[in-house]
């Protein structure tokens, strides 16, 4: 099998009283392990299995759509997973907090906007904060596409991405998708974020 789904990071139930356990497992156990097991399915037999994700992703747009939507969500989901910690931490500090105090004005106002991005998303989608030409910008994507594809409406290197699927939160907040970002921030692993930052640059 060329791509494998890790375990979460944490036990399930780690991000409590945020994010409950029974949405993570079924979240994680469920979703994330079927688009890692269709992408397989998708690409066995061609030369896409010897082909990194990012690579795939890289040139999506020739490529069906099957393997359009599980490549997306198996990047996507292993990445959310390490965005996420138990207790979060701090807002950003150093150079990505100077980073967004340049794009956005400062921190607050980011927040705004990231928020903004991922409650007006119609539909199924993802919020993304991404790194271009050295620069930030906020965005989001339909489904399961992400800034790496090529067919994507925003391009770049993801450091920040938030799953607003009805999945990631229909047990415990129903169709109160404001109430769950609101309450995602507080499991919000700023110093992954900061490592995904320096890498981009």
């Amino acid at each position: 099998m060329a791509f494998q789904l890790s375990p979460l990071p944490y036990p399930s139930n780690a991000l409590e009283p945020h994010i409950d356990a029974r949405t993570m497992e079924i979240h994680h156990d469920k979703h994330h392990a079927a688009y890692v097991n269709n992408l397989n399915a998708a690409i066995t037999g061609t030369d896409l299995d010897k082909q990194s994700l990012e690579e795939i992703l890289n040139n999506v747009s020739k490529h069906s759509p099957a393997v359009r939507n599980n490549a997306g969500g198996h990047y996507n989901h292993t990445m959310f997973w390490q965005l996420m910690m138990p207790g979060g931490s701090n807002k950003p500090s150093g150079t990505l907090s100077d980073a967004i105090n340049s794009a956005f004005g400062n921190y607050d106002e980011f927040k705004n906007k990231f928020t903004t991005s991922g409650t007006t998303r119609f539909g199924s989608g993802w919020a993304w904060l991404v790194v271009s030409g050295g620069k930030l910008s906020i965005g989001s994507t339909p489904n399961q596409d992400n800034p790496l594809m090529d067919a994507s409406d925003i391009k770049g290197t993801p450091i920040l991405g938030l799953d607003v699927w009805e999945h990631a939160y229909y047990l415990k907040y129903q169709n109160r998708r404001p109430d769950y970002i609101g309450a995602w921030w507080n499991v919000l692993n700023w110093d992954e974020v900061a490592k995904r930052f320096a890498a981009a640059k």
